[in-house]
């Protein structure tokens, strides 16, 4: 591996000279944030840096690589790095967008499209596990339900095999140049995604997932960082011709506004006869700074994610209170995480008072869960909860209260899919004044048929009165285990 790069060391860490094995390791720390060492490496020698075991917490690795039609060969390349990345002690690899594969045309782009679960993603869960690493999939081509078009997705799988958070693109890259020679449409064949992804908990700090052509969007980035986000990733597929004029300028000035380290995995040369990719792959500091960055062809670079040097920048240059949000509009778009995966069958979920079992969740996101109901008013009477056990509404943070109602508005268009209607009712008991029997909030549907009361408001009095009294009918448990069994066939199948 062959680097060329600008970077900042402490002290304590020593350079060893003419080894075999040739990597560098950046790590963005200085006694001031306005004032660093800045050291330039060239190419000469091997070489490798000392680490202790609390550095390596922190290491990670981002990708470059030149994509094709072979997806096999692509894998190859990508398995490789993640390998080479597990041992030099990375906790997370970031892989660059279409690190699935690049087509030759859009027909062949649909042709190789896999979903979620198909054999690409399975793949990667599994080497994830084997090298005990996180694995940012910087952008796939994810088969949805529209036939003639896909979803550019972006996968965090942790160490354990699991899907940590996805994030579909929402700016798609509609450009053409005639007198450079570029003409790309990625709205032809790319359905774009409705809203900025949840913040992914990683070893190395809070990853806000974004792609490519996001990087020109600074409201996008600010939206992430006011959600907490220690790191935003753009892996890219960038085109020379844009690369060449904007990639770092824009890279360095969403680290700068956002005061988050930047990871920005790439593709890079020639794809085929009608792609190319600019490649430069790099990570950049919460200053600014380029700490670490991919030479030419396919390589990997390793930096670290030093959050104490985070804080300190965000402490000395403190423009996140400096802001004037009652005089600008304030991004706060949110989404949930999609269900990826579900509570084992015997799990356990507080609720209140009560208890609810894994087998009887239809759908998770990261803060709250949806499951069927012991009794219900109408058929298709569901819940959800938010994880965290809050009494009421304003005992929620602002997150964990997106993420309830985003997950509320999505169950409920299943609901409704699944039971072939078009109207619910959505309703909160917040407090016992209101009706609420359990000390949790939750966030009832209801699907509704045409004439399931004599009197439309009767569904307010059943609500109140369902679950309370001496004789209550529950519902059996089988009776519960084939509907959820049926929803999370249902949903999965959506999404």
């Amino acid at each position: 591996m062959h680097l060329f790069c600008r970077c900042r060391f402490p002290k304590q860490l020593s350079l060893v000279k003419n080894q075999t094995s040739a990597f560098l390791i950046f790590y963005a720390r200085s006694n001031s944030a306005t004032s660093a060492l800045s050291v330039s490496f060239q190419r000469t020698y091997s070489t490798t840096v000392k680490m202790t075991d609390s550095m390596k917490q922190s290491l990670v690795a981002i990708a470059q690589m030149t994509a094709t039609s072979d997806k096999a060969e692509n894998f190859a390349i990508t398995k490789k790095q993640i390998q080479e990345a597990s041992t030099l002690g990375a906790k997370v690899i970031f892989l660059p967008e279409a690190c699935d594969y690049i087509a030759e045309s859009h027909a062949q782009s649909l042709e190789l499209a896999e979903n979620i679960d198909g054999p690409l993603i399975k793949s990667y869960c599994k080497l994830a596990v084997q090298n005990h690493i996180w694995i940012s999939i910087g952008g796939f081509h994810n088969r949805c339900s529209l036939g003639s078009k896909m979803y550019n997705t972006h996968l965090v799988i942790d160490s354990d095999g699991k899907i940590a958070g996805r994030y579909d693109k929402t700016h798609l890259f509609d450009v053409e140049i005639p007198e450079k020679k570029i003409k790309l449409k990625e709205s032809d064949y790319i359905e774009k995604g409705g809203s900025v992804a949840l913040l992914v908990e990683s070893p190395v700090g809070k990853i806000g997932l974004g792609i490519c052509y996001d990087v020109r969007f600074p409201e996008f980035s600010l939206s992430l960082a006011h959600m907490g986000a220690d790191i935003i990733t753009y892996p890219s597929a960038f085109t020379v011709a844009t690369g060449l004029a904007h990639w770092e300028t824009l890279l360095r000035a969403r680290a700068i506004e956002t005061q988050c380290y930047v990871v920005a995995a790439a593709q890079t040369g020639i794809h085929n006869s009608k792609r190319s990719s600019y490649g430069h792959a790099m990570v950049i500091d919460p200053w600014g700074t380029v700490i670490a960055q991919c030479r030419e062809g396919t390589s990997l670079a390793l930096a670290m994610i030093d959050l104490e040097y985070l804080n300190k920048v965000r402490r000395e240059m403190p423009v996140f209170t400096h802001r004037r949000h009652e005089i600008y509009h304030q991004p706060t778009c949110v989404s949930p995480s999609l269900p990826l995966s579900l509570p084992e069958e015997d799990a356990v979920f507080v609720f209140g008072q009560v208890t609810v079992r894994g087998w009887a969740v239809f759908y998770q996101s990261r803060h709250s869960v949806a499951f069927v109901n012991r009794k219900c008013v109408v058929p298709g009477h569901v819940l959800v909860i938010p994880l965290k056990p809050s009494k009421r509404i304003p005992d929620m943070k602002a997150d964990e209260l997106a993420d309830l109602f985003l997950t509320s508005q999505r169950v409920q268009r299943g609901m409704e899919l699944f039971h072939g209607v078009s109207s619910s009712n959505v309703d909160i008991q917040d407090g016992p004044d209101a009706g609420q029997s359990i000390q949790h909030v939750h966030v009832h549907i209801l699907p509704r048929r045409p004439n399931d009361f004599k009197e439309n408001d009767q569904v307010y009095v059943e609500l109140k009165n369902h679950d309370k009294g001496p004789k209550i009918d529950w519902r059996e448990e089988d009776d519960m285990r084939k509907e959820a069994a049926e929803l999370r066939n249902f949903f999965k199948a959506l999404m």
